[in-house]
């Protein structure tokens, strides 16, 4: 039900309840106004577009708050997603008055240094963290808290292609990298490097998680914290539980180490005075071993790219690959690693080049395939 009063002092009042029985009203000069704000409420109430205008009256951290608590996840999404929120530059602007503009500058702010960062954050990072603020937003429009989504559209920055971003160590440098690592940080070292495992799933296994006999290692689980204080057990990204079939080198190596440091069930696989490393600390570590072996600009991630390496170097197909990573899908395993494997130009290539090789065998003075691609 709607109307428009004229009040004595000669403005127009115009009134309305909305689909909860609540009533609204404005005060207009001209008539006009009132009848067309009027319209446009009616229009909206039976469109369904309808807003309530005092629910957009909460600030966005009370609005996530609120939202995140309903939501259904894991812990280390839940983590994640307020770290997000935390991240916001409009946390405490009310949700009717956050526009494009303030989005595209929290954007900006995260693409770029601060006291305590050197750079930006990466594209990957960044685009994580505005999917929880969008997805938050776009839940406010579907509980008309709003009427739009003010992150809509907003252009993120530009990750690098995998094959350029990626950088991969050799057998060589993993080699001198492992020769000059402390004993007790080597097998943690050698975890990443032929296991594949994330620092946080290297730094979350403990004494159960190695079968020794049938050389595997089961993933349950990651430690998530920059700091001691702020380290916890999380469950494994989705799709990342899994076990991982090592050789019986890197079991071997494990096997010394729980001989020489004591660790007893129920214990992190590594730790220091019983604190499990974080990736502050194991960081720390890394940096130390990149120092003394020469290895500017690796990180403990590029060893699970080296690990990736070799398994697709030794003809593993995209699933295997996949499952030993822990990725939720092949188009994952793919859209990081399809640079790697071999084109079928390159196929081609080697299936006629073995054909020819063989049917001439060095006929007529031209070199074998063999000798043809031998280095000089």
């Amino acid at each position: 039900m709607a109307s428009i009063a004229r009040r004595p002092d000669g403005t127009y009042r115009p009134r309305y309840r909305d689909e909860n029985g609540k009533e609204h009203a404005r005060h207009f000069k001209r008539k006009v106004d009132a009848q067309r704000w009027l319209d446009e409420v009616t229009a909206a109430i039976i469109t369904g577009d309808y807003v309530d205008p005092a629910a957009g009256r909460i600030t966005f951290r009370t609005w996530f708050m609120e939202w995140s608590g309903r939501q259904v996840w894991e812990r280390g999404t839940t983590l994640a997603a307020r770290q997000a929120a935390d991240s916001v530059t409009f946390a405490d602007v009310p949700m009717r008055q956050i526009r494009t503009s303030h989005v595209q500058q929290w954007v900006k702010a995260m693409s770029q240094p601060t006291g305590t960062r050197r750079t930006g954050l990466a594209p990957s990072t960044i685009r994580t963290r505005y999917n929880y603020i969008h997805m938050a937003l776009r839940a406010a429009v579907v509980d008309r808290v709003i009427k739009a989504d003010p992150s809509a559209g907003v252009p993120l920055p530009r990750g690098r292609k995998a094959a350029a971003a990626m950088t991969i160590p050799t057998v060589e440098e993993v080699g001198r990298a492992l020769g000059v690592t402390p004993d007790w940080f080597r097998p943690f070292v050698a975890v990443c490097a032929f296991a594949g495992l994330r620092l946080g799933e290297a730094a979350g296994l403990c004494i159960e998680d190695v079968d020794f006999l049938r050389r595997t290692i089961s993933v349950r689980r990651q430690l998530q914290g920059e700091s001691s204080a702020t380290t916890e057990p999380v469950a494994p990204k989705f799709g990342s539980e899994r076990i991982v079939y090592v050789p019986a080198e890197l079991i071997a190596l494990l096997a010394q180490h729980v001989r020489t440091t004591g660790v007893r069930p129920g214990e992190w696989l590594f730790s220091t005075a019983g604190v499990p490393l974080n990736r502050n600390s194991a960081g720390h570590q890394w940096r130390q071993v990149r120092k003394a072996a020469g290895l500017d600009g690796y990180t403990l991630h590029d060893l699970r790219h080296f690990y990736a390496s070799g398994l697709i170097a030794s003809g593993c197909d995209v699933v295997t690959v996949q499952r030993a990573l822990g990725h939720s899908s092949a188009t994952i395993t793919l859209g990081v690693y399809s640079h790697l494997w071999p084109t079928a130009e390159d196929r081609t290539r080697a299936a006629a080049g073995d054909l020819m090789s063989a049917s001439l065998g060095g006929f007529c003075g031209l070199p074998t395939r063999r000798e043809a691609v031998a280095p000089r």
